[in-house]
């Protein structure tokens, strides 16, 4: 299977984004999410393939330009959408499936049509679950690294604390991802990028 290179990744993010701080806040943090990644695979011996998960974080978050207005404000209210309207824009790129799931099916631990529909969430009611080696790593290093004003890593028990909100079944999924795949050391990345630890 094809798998483009970080070069064309970078040109696609360019051509979505809207702007100059859009793509500086979201490539930005899609090339975190691939370095928390790569040290997820050497400390956990996953055995996933690295070119397909380096595509995956580099590409997970490219739906968010689309919830940019024309002033430059992002919608924050339909956020939950980015994963999807991320896999229609990968889709009418002509990528492969298996590349557009990366970004539909990485919100949380995981979105269940259940969750859908008791939520009221604006998407079309389905099944937002990782369930490749690679989709499930893409989905749990993007949990370590935020995009607020400012962008921080995010402590696994941060995480952890957090995702209870959503409720218990939330908690048993990230601790399984948890065991899989190990914690990520953020305290080299953290000074690296000059983002805080939260």
């Amino acid at each position: 299977m094809y798998v483009p290179s970080v070069d064309e990744i970078r040109a696609l993010h360019l051509k979505y984004a809207p702007n100059d701080a859009a793509f500086g806040l979201v490539f930005t943090h899609c090339e975190i999410v691939w370095r928390v990644a790569e040290r997820l695979i050497a400390v956990s011996g996953c055995g996933v393939d690295a070119d397909l998960v380096r595509a995956g974080c580099l590409l997970h978050d490219i739906g968010v330009y689309r919830l940019y207005d024309v002033e430059g404000r992002l919608n924050g209210q339909n956020y939950v959408r980015h994963g999807v309207l991320g896999h229609e824009a990968l889709e009418a790129e002509g990528l492969p499936e298996v590349l557009c799931r990366f970004c539909s099916c990485h919100t949380g631990v995981g979105l269940s049509k259940e969750d859908v529909l008791a939520q009221r969430l604006p998407l079309p009611p389905a099944d937002y679950l990782a369930v490749t080696p690679e989709e499930r790593l893409v989905m749990y290093a993007d949990k370590f690294h935020s995009k607020t004003t400012p962008p921080k890593f995010v402590s696994p028990d941060t995480y952890a604390a957090y995702v209870g909100r959503f409720g218990q079944d939330k908690v048993a999924a990230f601790r399984a991802l948890r065991a899989v795949f190990g914690d990520p050391e953020l305290e080299h990345l953290a000074a690296a990028y000059g983002h805080a630890v939260t």
